[in-house]
């Protein structure tokens, strides 16, 4: 049994990213999505001499989440902060949840209204999805869970990461994700053979 001091979580307060778009990002969240603006906070650099000063602001995306952006006033974009176009830069993304199918539905009706373009709509076992872009090239995905997750998917959740990890600490590169259900299915023998 655990020894750690417990430090419970209350979901999640806002994400958090850069912008060099002020104008269109307030009026893509604000305007488009209908997300209300909440807060901002105008400072001077915090930290290190060479922090830019700056305007943080937020956005309610719901059940007491925000999302937020920093403008570093005075600066440009960095090279390696430029948006790309492929799934390592879209890995990161702001996913928001809705109870219904409907308010899905509801949700891709109002992004065509607005002419914000949809980028993937897919279900993943669990959940079904739709994706589009902020001006900023970020990715926005709402969501909607289809079923509670259970006892089970955690169980399976564990045997999968522990098979990645053990391939991944024993040395040999693996570029597949056979390898992983191959040595998943290995450690759910071993369990069904120690419980025999």
């Amino acid at each position: 049994m655990s020894t750690m001091t417990k430090a419970p979580l209350h979901g999640v307060h806002h994400t958090a990213r850069p912008t060099w778009k002020l104008k269109e990002t307030v009026e893509f969240y604000r305007d488009k999505l209908g997300l209300p603006l909440v807060h901002a906070i105008s400072a001077r650099g915090w930290g290190p001499e060479d922090h830019a000063d700056f305007l943080h602001f937020f956005f309610d995306s719901g059940n007491g989440s925000t999302i937020a952006f920093f403008y570093y006033i005075g600066t440009t974009r960095p090279e390696y902060l430029a948006a790309r176009d492929d799934y390592q830069f879209r890995a990161t993304h702001t996913a928001w949840q809705v109870q219904k199918v409907e308010d899905l539905n509801l949700w891709r009706k109002r992004l065509i209204e607005a002419d914000i373009p949809l980028r993937y709509e897919t279900r993943h076992e669990i959940i079904e999805s739709i994706y589009f872009e902020d001006p900023n090239g970020y990715s926005v995905e709402i969501t909607c869970q289809l079923r509670p997750m259970t006892q089970a998917d955690s169980r399976d959740a564990t045997l999968t990461i522990e098979s990645a990890i053990a391939l991944e600490q024993g040395g040999t590169r693996y570029t597949d994700i056979d390898s992983v259900w191959r040595r998943k299915g290995a450690l759910l023998e071993a369990q069904i053979g120690g419980n025999a």
